[in-house]
């Protein structure tokens, strides 16, 4: 007997949100990948483009941006039941408190541990801003500015307030919050390599899951490189800016130069993957080393850096002591 695809699933109701002054200015799509957790993405956006969500009673796109007072129509959907709420560890919380690298009345900047995701999801049941809210509860607005994949470590940021958040995604958007990676990826790059300015498409799979690649037509992102210290024609140290926020760009923008970051199982290469574990690297070597921008509102200048892990530095100097 084939089972139902809902199975363990709830339908919702028909419902209505009244927009707040506080998600004023926020994509509908965005808007919706929040409200509707366990929603694949992929059909977040289908029933953007038939119809099923509507605002004031019109069609809108996904791109429309909300006004406070909008009446926006949720249709009914199968959502996934909600798991039981399990707090963090203590240990869990101890590890985030010890990786805090900046802290005031209105930001909160950590070091983020590769391996932790920043929300829980249907596998995930505590994320990082699940732990950060339940150490922080005097801060119930406590929320992520930006994310950080699953794997990538280093500087994550997180507004205690809504109008810090707001303020902080408008400098996202204008390109105002200068953001530095350091990768270790395969071979030797040339010079006509660094600058990379591939547009980049996001395929969304039926299971919600994504996967993102260099296509023409695809959104403008740019990714420039710079060698920090090459180990022979074996892999480099590279220090990456990134002036486009784009889902996976610098791993996708590095496969398609060929230098795939070291330890990356979606876009890597499974030989160098093979090299770098057997030197003692048993994640990907992907680290937001720092991050600066300045909170106009307060004229607050923010700069800070992430030391690397001690396994990152174990394989830089693996490979200097292999290469020496």
């Amino acid at each position: 007997m084939r089972q139902s695809s809902n199975a363990g699933k709830v339908k919702s109701e028909i419902r209505y949100v009244i927009v707040s002054a506080d998600l004023a200015g926020q994509r509908i799509d965005n808007f919706l990948i929040t409200h509707l957790k366990g929603v694949p993405k992929s059909r977040i956006y289908r029933i953007l483009r038939k119809g099923e969500v509507r605002v004031n009673k019109k069609r809108i796109v996904a791109s429309y941006r909300l006004i406070e007072g909008d009446s926006i129509r949720l249709p009914p959907l199968f959502l996934d039941e909600k798991a039981k709420h399990i707090p963090p560890s203590k240990d869990t919380v101890a590890l985030l408190t010890d990786r805090i690298l900046y802290e005031d009345e209105n930001i909160l900047i950590i070091n983020k541990p590769s391996g932790m995701s920043v929300h829980a999801g249907s596998t995930v049941r505590v994320g990082i801003i699940e732990a950060l809210r339940h150490r922080y509860p005097q801060f119930p607005n406590l929320e992520l500015a930006h994310r950080l994949d699953s794997e990538t470590s280093g500087c994550l940021v997180l507004a205690k307030k809504k109008r810090i958040l707001r303020e902080l995604h408008s400098l996202l958007r204008e390109g105002k919050v200068v953001k530095v990676y350091w990768a270790l990826t395969a071979g030797k790059w040339k010079d006509s390599e660094l600058r990379v300015s591939y547009p980049l498409h996001k395929n969304y799979r039926d299971d919600g899951k994504h996967v993102v690649e260099v296509r023409d037509g695809g959104k403008s992102a740019l990714t420039v490189f710079h060698t920090i210290k090459s180990f022979k024609r074996e892999a480099a140290l590279m220090e990456v800016k990134l002036f486009t926020g784009r889902t996976h760009q610098i791993r996708v923008h590095a496969k398609h130069q060929g230098h795939p970051i070291a330890g990356d199982d979606r876009y890597g290469d499974p030989e160098f993957n093979k090299q770098v574990r057997k030197l003692g690297l048993k994640r990907m070597f992907l680290h937001a080393k720092s991050i600066d921008f300045t909170l106009p509102s307060l004229l607050q200048r923010i700069k800070v850096e992430a030391p690397l892990d001690p396994e990152l530095k174990a394989a830089i100097q693996a490979f200097e002591t292999r290469c020496s």
